[in-house]
């Protein structure tokens, strides 16, 4: 399988974020968490940096807009042949139609999606878990069930959309960590 851009999606819980790393470690690939990279420009002492920097301190999503000002200055800093792995974007249809064509303008040709499915009940019972551990007074249920019906409203588009427009592979998030590794090394003909 020809690698190059890779999208991972799948609802808050289901492990898409270490899976992403893991991936991206084993490949040689550039990781793209979104939050991270915005915390990064946030940094910057630039017109963007700041704008980016209040909405983040503030809990704003960005408009569409300026995450595209955003996406489009950091990818031209990685050269089109190194490999990318996508995780926190595309979140909206906006998102996933701007980010293909602008890939494509970059020379990328070959998208993959993996898709980290789980059940919502596994999600919240994973969310809420982890908030005790970490101490996350934020994570309530209520907030978590909130994320989550977020992430089916918004992003389930999305997920359509990829699967007309990549080369499109389901896992099931739910075994232990080891277990959805081996299986995504498996999908994507690295073993």
């Amino acid at each position: 399988m020809d690698l190059n851009t890779i999208f991972f999606i799948g609802p808050q819980g289901s492990g898409k974020g270490t899976q992403a790393r893991l991936l991206a470690k084993k490949l040689g690939f550039y990781y793209w968490e979104m939050g991270a990279i915005l915390r990064e420009v946030g940094k910057e002492n630039s017109k963007l940096g700041k704008e980016v920097k209040n909405m983040v301190d503030n809990g704003i999503l960005l408009p569409d807009e300026m995450l595209y000002e955003v996406v489009e200055s950091k990818l031209s800093e990685i050269p089109s042949n190194k490999g990318v792995i996508f995780d926190g974007i595309p979140r909206r249809i906006g998102q996933a139609e701007f980010l293909l064509t602008y890939l494509t303008t970059q020379g990328r040709k070959n998208f993959t999606t993996l898709f980290i499915d789980l059940p919502k009940e596994e999600s919240e019972k994973r969310l809420l878990l982890r908030a005790k551990k970490e101490g996350r007074a934020d994570d309530t249920k209520e907030t978590i069930a909130n994320r989550l019906k977020q992430f089916y409203y918004a992003t389930w588009p999305v997920v359509e959309f990829l699967k007309q427009r990549s080369n499109f592979i389901e896992v099931d998030g739910s075994p232990a960590l080891e277990e959805v590794t081996q299986t995504i090394n498996l999908k994507l003909e690295l073993i």
